[in-house]
Parts: C-alpha cells; structure tokens; sequence
C-alpha cells in the first residue's frame, strides 16, 4: 500500500485517490509512461500503482539512460577495455551492463586483467588521469540532459590542464527526440507522460511542450516525493477527462519553464547534436551529444577511431520491448526464471533506475 506518512495529510491523500477513480469512469482505460527511471523506481518503491484504479496504468519508457545504452556500443566499451595502457572509468551501474553476451560486463573484463575504475563523477576521471599520466583514461560520459553538463564541465577543466592522457566517450542522450520517436512509432499507446523532473530542472519545462502542442498528449512535469506524483497522475488524469491536453509544472520548487541558463550554455559550448542509437528505438538523429571540433582531442570516439559493431542483443531478453512501454517486465519470458538482480541478463535489471529491477524489488507489475 502506499505509504501515507510520507503525506503531510493523510485524509489528502485518499481524497485525491477518490478524485483520480472518479475521472477514471469519464477517461475508461488510461496508460501514463514515466520516462525517468528515477521515477520508476520511485513509484515502485511508494506502492503507487496498487492504490490506483485497475483502468489506470502506469508504463516505464525509455528513462534509464545505462538501459537505453545498445549492446553493441557496450561491447565496442568492452573491447577498448582490454586494450593496452587504457583505464575506463565509469558509473557504477555501467559496470555491470552486459554487452551481447550476458556473462560479458566491464566487472568481468576486469576480472580478467582490464583496468576498469568506478566513479562518482567525471572530476574524478580527471583525477585519474592527472594521478596516472603513463596511462588514456577514458570516461564513458552516460546519462540524459541531467548529467551532460558536468560532464561538459569535466572535457573544459581537461582542455584547461592540456590533459593528453584523458579523453570522453560520449554517450548522454537528448530526451525530446527520443519522445517523438516513441510516439510515431507504431506500436505507441500511451495518454499521458510524467515528465522527468531533473531533465527539465537543466531544459526547462517549456522543452516538454511539444506533447500537446504537436501530439496532443498531456503532461505534467513530476517531482519524486510520492505526493508529487500522485498530484501529477491527478493532473493527467484531470486533462484526460476534459480531452484538454496541456503541459504542467507540479516541479515548481526546482523546475523553471526556461530552465539552467549556465548549464544550457555549458552544454551548447561543448557539445553539437548528433544522431545516436537507442536501445529499443533505434538510431534517432539528433538525438544524442558530440563534442565540437574544438574538443576533438578529448573525444575518445576520435582519438581511438572506435565504431561499434552491428546491433545484438542477449537472446531472449525483451529489455528492447520494455524500455518502450509495450511489454512489462513480467511478459519478458526470463523474467525471474533466469534474469535477477544476482544474475542480470539485461540492463534493465542491472539498473538501478530499470523497470525490470524496480518490478523484482518491490513486487510491481
């Protein structure tokens, strides 16, 4: 059940579960998608979804930047890990992630004498590098709009030192495009989006709307306190019944509608857009960061001619169909049978921000 002493007014909370199932008889059946994983892991750890109306639905999306990573990049990141003189410095989540083969992760290249170092953020990589001058290190920059300026950061103090010896490979996503692909695709069926908090804490929330205006879709811009995300489903739920889509702000206390001027132009001064491949969405232009050719000697992609091999995935894992909304964990067939949280076949139970490993901790579907 969820846990109402995390409300500061318990006959509040029931009040607003009351007002969410009698909209639910005007709206019928209704899919909201989350599409930040610390949100998923936040409404699975809340019990959110066994208060509310059979008829409404929560989804996982593509949220999880380590699970929307693709196993091919994964296994090109294992390769240059076992090449001579280099240190990869990571995440930890990424650590485990798995390329095309499940028992294959950079914790296991470094059983096997690679020289893989965790990290808490990208100045520690730069330690490394100024610590370690007889070695490249390399750090896999990972993550969405929220992390993209401190590793920007990070590639700008590495030009300032003149560090040869450090480079990034830049993984970090962009969120709108990766939406309007979900949405165009075939398959999509989903009324609303709660709008990740800490991406439009760096965008702004006004980046959110293109839902209504090109799609239609309402959305509500969510914090991470159960509260703000029953308010927020609320909020849906209300321009759902009216057939008023909108996009709405219940992240005030943090999210601007014009969002972190300084780190929008830290991002802009680094990095240009480029295309870049999504697990389960494919190859999305525009979609991804790439270092301008000022910063091409930190760019690792360049300085190692990297280029990742042909898609695969792990036979049998559906992490592909989970990140986009149209399987949950439980219909992927290895889910609890063979995929764990002690032996994970896939990133979406590596994660600690995947749906996958949310649904095994806390017993949600």
């Amino acid at each position: 059940m969820l846990c109402e002493r995390q409300f500061k007014n318990p006959k509040d909370t029931e009040s607003i579960l009351n007002k969410i199932r009698e909209l639910s008889e005007t709206t019928g059946p209704v899919r909201l998608m989350e599409v930040c994983g610390t949100h998923t892991m936040a409404i699975a750890r809340s019990g959110l979804k066994s208060v509310l109306p059979e008829s409404v639905r929560l989804l996982s999306g593509p949220g999880c930047p380590v699970c929307v990573t693709p196993a091919n990049v994964i296994d090109m990141i294992l390769d240059l890990s076992q090449a001579p003189g280099i240190l990869i410095a990571s995440y930890g989540d990424l650590l485990r992630v798995p390329g095309s083969r499940q028992v294959d992760s950079l914790l296991t290249r470094r059983a096997l004498g690679g020289r893989v170092g965790s990290v808490y953020s990208p100045m520690d990589a730069i330690r490394f590098a100024e610590e370690h001058p007889e070695l490249e290190i390399v750090f896999l920059g990972v993550g969405f709009e929220t992390t993209a300026p401190g590793t920007a950061a990070c590639i700008l103090e590495a030009a300032r030192l003149g560090l040869k010896n450090f480079s990034v490979l830049c993984l970090l996503k962009k969120t709108e495009p990766a939406l309007r692909s979900l949405i165009e695709a075939e398959d999509f069926s989903v009324d609303g989006f709660l709008c990740p908090g800490h991406v439009a804490a760096i965008t702004g929330s006004d980046a959110f709307s293109f839902l209504p205006e090109d799609y239609s879709l309402p959305g509500v811009v969510a914090g991470f306190e159960p509260a703000d995300l029953l308010y927020s489903v609320l909020s849906l739920m209300q321009m759902l019944a009216k057939r008023q889509p909108e996009l709405k702000n219940e992240y005030t206390r943090l999210v601007k509608p014009e969002g972190n001027p300084a780190a929008l132009a830290l991002m802009d001064r680094v990095f240009s857009p480029a295309s870049s491949d999504w697990r389960g969405l494919g190859r999305i232009p525009e979609s991804g960061f790439a270092l301008r050719e000022e910063y091409a000697p930190w760019d690792a992609l360049k300085k190692f001619s990297l280029c990742p091999s042909e898609e695969k995935e792990i036979p049998g894992c559906r992490c592909a169909q989970v990140i986009r909304g149209v399987l949950p964990p439980s219909g992927c067939p290895l889910f609890r049978k063979v995929c764990s949280p002690e032996n994970p076949v896939g990133p979406c139970m590596v994660s600690g921000e995947g749906a996958c490993a949310a649904a095994f901790q806390y017993g949600v579907q």
